[in-house]
């Protein structure tokens, strides 16, 4: 079965009914610059609503190991994504701990040289799109990962919507997918229509 991973989750309502629908992670982003950005005490409190079955990823830019820690400790996570620049090394230092996430951003089959040097849990694929971070509503040529032996599970990301998961789960074959803006009504608000709908053209794939 398809994993299912909501992100950019910034209030309890919105995590709640991700909850009732079935989703198996939501992430929260503790990347300042973010427009989905929260503080860990109110991951925190979200968290506290949830129920212990679902994964919850802290999503985090080139932040300090030590901080790292702390707001994973805060806000009690049990996942923790990497979406900058991080090292192999530096990922490798909290799989004693935590479930990682190696996120890298895709636009040709030469980003993924890289990939397999990291020993994470799971690498995540979003859209290559300047300087951005993530979150571009843009996918990526899913063909770039045709032929390329990928040695960890692999999360889909990048422009993905209720619309468009049904064809990119054919295509990838993902362990996950993950979506944030394509299920928004504004950033950080989710349209609780499209997180249904979104997650019924998953099952049906399933």
């Amino acid at each position: 079965m398809t994993r299912i991973k909501i992100c950019g989750i910034t209030n309890k309502a919105d995590a709640v009914m991700a909850s009732s629908l079935g989703v198996d992670m939501l992430g929260f982003v503790f990347y300042r610059k973010s427009k989905r950005y929260v503080t860990p005490a109110v991951a925190a409190d979200i968290i506290n609503a949830l129920p212990p079955y679902i994964g919850k990823v802290g999503v985090f830019v080139c932040e300090k190991p030590d901080s790292v820690l702390e707001i994973a400790r805060i806000a009690g996570l049990d996942m923790l994504q990497f979406h900058g620049d991080e090292t192999p090394e530096y990922c490798g230092g909290f799989c004693d701990n935590y479930k990682v996430i190696k996120a890298f951003r895709v636009k040709d089959k030469k980003d993924l040289k890289c990939v397999n040097d990291y020993g994470v849990d799971f690498y995540l694929f979003d859209t290559h799109k300047g300087n951005s971070i993530g979150g571009t509503g843009e996918t990526f040529d899913w063909k770039a990962l045709e032929d390329f032996e990928i040695l960890k599970p692999v999360i889909l990301s990048g422009g993905l919507n209720p619309q468009n998961v049904g064809d990119a789960i054919k295509e990838v074959l993902p362990y996950g997918v993950d979506v944030s803006t394509g299920c928004e009504k504004s950033p950080g608000k989710k349209d609780p229509e499209l997180m249904k709908k979104f997650v019924e053209n998953v099952r049906k794939m399933d």
